[in-house]
């Protein structure tokens, strides 16, 4: 079961199929290891200064973005975590611009931005590699639905796939074209 064939919409919020949509079927840590190089590959021809460019007024920064993929990532793999061990308790939701305004993520390099991302998805996929076959169709509320670990994993996925297009389409190719 650790992959996302027959993930159904039971297993996860409706307001959540716009991430778990995009994400292919085939094994999760493969599809986590394949989206980590991809993320890299787009993001490394990025310099220090280009990291704080923002499409627009009121827009996160390439930093930004970044930090908030890798928090999201922490947050979803700790109530994936949770709930492959048996904990079924309801989990709140947060607040992406609170974290990321205390965040301060501009003050950070980028690089080490790109290497804790890197890092932060490693541990995750060994997470997914350790769980029993049973854990991945274990659930827990989340926004008053289901959530299985299956869903939070393709979650996970699908949150990473749905910024990385929003990083090429809206601030790579302006800097790399421009």
């Amino acid at each position: 079961m650790s992959t996302n064939e027959r993930l159904q919409p039971s297993e996860y919020a409706p307001y959540f199929e716009r991430y778990t949509k995009l994400v292919p079927e085939g094994n999760f840590a493969d599809i986590l290891a394949q989206q980590s190089e991809q993320l890299s590959a787009l993001l490394e021809p990025i310099n220090e200064e280009q990291s704080e460019f923002r499409y627009a007024d009121g827009k996160w920064s390439i930093k930004e973005v970044l930090g908030h993929i890798t928090d999201n990532e922490r947050i979803w793999a700790y109530r994936l975590l949770r709930i492959a061990r048996g904990d079924s308790l309801a989990y709140a939701g947060y607040d992406e611009n609170q974290f990321v305004g205390a965040a301060q993520f501009d003050r950070i390099p980028f690089h080490n931005l790109l290497e804790e991302f890197g890092v932060v998805r490693k541990a995750t996929i060994h997470l997914l590699n350790g769980l029993p076959e049973e854990a991945w169709v274990r659930s827990a509320t989340l926004y008053d639905h289901a959530l299985t670990v299956r869903a939070a994993v393709a979650v996970i996925a699908g949150h990473e796939l749905h910024h990385s297009q929003v990083l090429k389409e809206r601030y790579v190719r302006r800097l790399l074209v421009d």
